[in-house]
């Protein structure tokens, strides 16, 4: 069931927090199951030059969470529906309205 697991974040890159001090995702982020070598879209961490971020939870760097995403460029939308969250401008669900018999 999407939504249920608890996705990390893996960026393609990475700045750096004066005031907490640490290291924080930027530019592309991915939702990232711990414990795999892939992206929950199917992206390879080595081959995409992804780094890893395991203490931070995939809510943490959503845009309007405000949180650490100070620097996310983009979110993943194949990732964000993999993980259950649907942005903003997706609109509504697609629904079929007229079946076939």
């Amino acid at each position: 069931m999407p939504g249920t697991q608890r996705y990390a974040v893996a960026a393609s890159s990475r700045w750096w927090d004066g005031e907490d001090r640490r290291w924080l995702p930027g530019g592309e982020v991915h939702a990232w199951e711990q414990g795999r070598n892939e992206t929950a879209c199917g992206l390879s961490l080595h081959r995409s030059r992804l780094t890893r971020f395991p203490a931070f939870q995939w809510t943490d760097i959503l845009p309007e969470s405000g949180g650490a995403a100070d620097a996310v460029r983009r979110v993943c939308p194949r990732c964000a529906s993999a993980a259950g969250h649907r942005h903003q401008d997706a609109g509504r669900r697609w629904r079929r309205t007229n079946p076939r018999p």
